[in-house]
């Protein structure tokens, strides 16, 4: 055991007897919010709590590594280590269990995310990026297990980027020559979740900076270890991944949560092997308790044996500092004492504050809404039944503003046919109100600040006599080439981008030209691609991921939904991942390169723009325009267009593709046709056809389904036209659908409708292999035909009689 006099030193730790009793009590105040959080949740003060009891130490160990200009992706129980780092007070951290939706009392999501999710601002109120060498950054947490992995992937791969590639050392608000390090941090449980694996794969490939730390309990809530993990032991089933011998891979550490000095001395040989070397390094910590059990939602005594509820008591790792502080001299029984009593007087103090403060926040609209029932029930004839509500309201403890709104809303039914000054002030109330929680919780999806790329102003492409027609690939091959020429902080990423330059040639060359920094194979592993993509993004490059074929974005969709899709609204606006990805789809053949799973796309991503260019020449101006804002993009280009000759303009570089604004691609008076990306070549076809029987079809590219003709301008197409029809390779009641309800509901064009309007869609099964079975699984242009003739011939039956009679 190390004695006071035997001070630990290694880079800038020194154990010093104020450094100890401080450590001694962040610990001791994290127990006891844990403590008063779980028993406010049980009194109905907040919905659920998960707290960090039991791993106080090891984070407090992390802590004393953990530099500016470093990040935390982690998970939800590392309230120890944010405290440590002064990323969080307890007052915030009463405020967030509370959901008090106001940044100046949760800072991490006013009230958006479930306790114990934090993360800080990366972002001024421009939009401009802070310095984050000068922040202890951690990226907001997710609540989905092993969700926050992949992301450390890209968190860590920077600090490589910055520290390889010199054309990145003007950045210095996001890198010291890359020695920044990745703290991940997940539960034993989680860590047999794929992409945890994969991670782990993907950091010993790459050999990246991230320091993956695993607090082991030994439950994934009810289910032992013995379930969860190959040899019940995280470290020994990755042992295969230990570096030897001048091998990549990873270092593994094992520490004790409840031993003070083994903790501080690990996390210090990590920090040097991950901020040094850029080796990732496992450190595994074991023997963790949970004194509190999982959550709020059970008691651990239901499924832990009396030996393991000991356990959890006998190895507490705050008494066992305690024991370690009074052995070695570090203070008196009277000193430890007065720690103890400080730390739970600052607890109940942070927690009143933080109640006071929710409760104050909500206080003026309970008084509005009394004394609007009040008035109400002054005027009313219906007085009875409006005092029932306010004796409702009155009587309910806590109330809140749902139950608020839900009282007046009662209240204006029962006074729908009275004129009366009451009424008037409920309908203005409840304007006000729905103004100030649209704030509250509708908000930054999207950037809301003058970097958005919404306010890119669109550039058409410019042609001369010297503008050859070349294919789609070679167009988009040269957009790639000039983009990387002109910004250090765009590379590519991918499987098969590199040395082949991606299946269909995007890339070709582009390696050998930049680097393989810049242009970089991957592993097949596109969860960890898109992490990958994220976490470089987060730290101000601007990477290009992609996937291979869009069937494959499945892999991946957890974490684009859970993670980059959400960044924005959880953190309201203060954090951002400006990540494209790229991907081939629509028209191909085969029930796994279908391409077009548009409706899992529209139904997952809000917060990613989905852009559907139809050819090259469009797409080069949707990378333009993304590049240019700061939000996350999934860009499909048509797999079926790469060996189609366009014209190449003399502007590629410069063209940019507005963000929700249809492009009418042939005029036309009879019937509206609205579509994307592949199927503008079906309808172009189709409407060939048509005019030789003497129909003219007007044909609208969407050009993006996110966001969507935000100006309303398919809307005057059918006023022109009275008929619609919806076309797309997607499974009914996908995208035909989603533009439907867009144009009939959102921009009420039923008005204006003579015929019932149609969707077109593919068959409800993935396509068919082959010729064949593509044609008889999606439209094609006589399916357009067909469509379009049946409308005209229920409106015009002479001129269009029956075909199939």
């Amino acid at each position: 055991m190390t004695g006071a006099s035997d001070l630990i030193t290694s880079t800038d730790v020194l154990l010093t007897k104020e450094e100890v009793l401080n450590d001694y009590r962040i610990a001791c105040e994290s127990r006891e919010v844990s403590t008063i959080g779980r028993k406010d949740v049980f009194m109905g003060r907040a919905n659920f709590g998960v707290f960090g009891d039991g791993k106080e130490l090891a984070q407090i160990a992390m802590s004393k590594v953990f530099r500016k200009g470093d990040f935390r992706s982690g998970y939800y129980r590392d309230q120890t280590f944010l405290a440590a780092v002064d990323g969080l007070t307890w007052q915030q951290f009463f405020a967030q269990l509370y959901a008090h939706p106001d940044l100046n009392h949760d800072p991490f999501s006013a009230g958006r995310s479930m306790n114990a999710h934090y993360g800080n601002r990366w972002i001024d109120d421009n939009g401009e990026w802070l310095n984050q060498t000068e922040l202890y950054n951690t990226v907001s947490d997710v609540s989905s297990t092993a969700g926050q992995m992949p992301r450390a992937i890209g968190l860590g791969y920077a600090s490589k980027l910055f520290r390889q590639n010199p054309d990145l050392q003007y950045l210095t608000k996001f890198s010291r020559n890359g020695n920044e390090v990745c703290f991940a941090t997940i539960g034993d449980a989680s860590t047999s979740q794929g992409m945890f694996f994969e991670a782990i794969n993907a950091a010993g490939v790459l050999q990246i900076p991230v320091i993956f730390s695993v607090w082991d309990d030994g439950y994934g809530i009810s289910v032992p270890i013995e379930y969860q993990t190959t040899k019940s032991s995280i470290s020994e089933a990755l042992a295969g991944f230990q570096r030897k011998d001048g091998s990549n891979g990873i270092e593994i550490l094992v520490a004790r949560a409840w031993n003070y000095v083994e903790l501080i001395e690990t996390y210090q040989q990590a920090a040097i092997y991950a901020r040094d070397q850029h080796v990732p390094v496992l450190v595994h910590v074991i023997e963790v308790t949970q004194q509190l059990g999982h959550s709020t939602s059970g008691s651990h005594e239901r499924y832990k044996s009396k030996d393991r509820l000991n356990f959890e008591h006998e190895y507490d790792c705050n008494l066992h500092l305690k024991e370690w502080i009074l052995s070695n001299g570090y203070a008196t029984e009277e000193e430890i004492k007065e720690v103890e009593t400080k730390a739970k007087e600052t607890a109940q103090k942070s927690r009143n504050a933080a109640w006071s403060a929710y409760r104050g926040s909500i206080k003026p609209d309970v008084e509005i809404a009394t004394q609007l029932l009040k008035k109400a029930g002054t005027e009313s004839k219906h007085a009875d039944a409006i005092a029932k509500l306010r004796e409702e309201l009155e009587h309910t403890p806590n109330p809140v503003r749902r139950e608020l709104i839900s009282l007046i809303k009662k209240a204006l039914v029962i006074i729908r046919q009275e004129e009366i000054p009451a009424k008037k002030a409920i309908i203005s109330w409840l304007g006000q109100a729905a103004s100030e929680n649209k704030e509250r919780y509708n908000t930054h999806l999207l950037s809301e600040y003058p970097t958005s790329p919404m306010y890119v102003k669109g550039i058409a492409p410019e042609y001369d006599e010297r503008s050859v027609d070349l294919s789609g690939h070679d167009i988009i091959n040269n957009y790639f080439n000039l983009l990387l020429a002109r910004d250090p902080r765009v590379f590519a990423l991918g499987e098969d981008v590199g040395k082949i330059g991606d299946v269909n040639q995007g890339f070709a060359g582009l390696q050998e030209k930049y680097g393989e920094l810049r242009v970089t194979d991957a592993g097949i592993r596109e969860t960890t691609i898109i992490g990958q993509g994220i976490g470089a993004a987060m730290r101000g490059l601007r990477p290009i991921v992609e996937i291979q074929y869009f069937d494959y974005i499945y892999y991946a969709l957890a974490t684009l939904t859970d993670d980059l899709a959400s960044l924005r609204y959880r953190t309201v606006g203060g954090q951002l991942a400006p990540l494209i990805v790229r991907t081939r789809g629509h028209r191909l053949e085969g029930i796994w390169h279908s391409g077009s799973p548009m409706s899992a796309m529209l139904g997952s991503l809000r917060g990613i723009h989905v852009l559907v260019p139809r050819n090259f020449v469009q797409a080069a101006g949707f990378y333009n325009t993304i590049l240019k804002g700061d939000d996350p993009a999934l860009i499909i280009e048509c797999l079926n267009g790469y060996r189609i000759k366009e014209k190449m303009p003399k502007n590629l570089s410069e063209v940019c593709v507005p963000l929700g604004i249809p492009e009418i691609l042939k005029k036309g008076d009879d019937i509206t046709v609205v579509t994307y990306g592949s199927m503008c070549r079906i309808v172009m076809e189709a409407a060939t056809q048509l005019e030789q029987v003497g129909i003219h079809i007007e044909v609208i590219d969407v050009q993006s389904l996110l966001p969507f003709d935000i100006n309303h301008s398919i809307v005057e197409s059918i006023k022109k036209t009275n008929r619609v029809i919806f076309a797309d390779e997607d499974v009914p009641g996908g995208a035909s659908a989603f533009m439907m309800q867009e144009v009939l509901d959102g921009q009420q064009a039923y008005r204006w409708l003579d015929s019932a309007p149609k969707a077109i869609a593919a068959q409800a099964h993935r396509p068919a292999y082959a010729a064949d079975g593509d044609y008889f699984s999606k439209p094609n242009a006589e399916t357009i035909f067909d469509a379009v003739y049946e409308m005209m011939h229920e409106a015009k039956p002479k001129d269009f009689p029956d075909l199939y009679k």
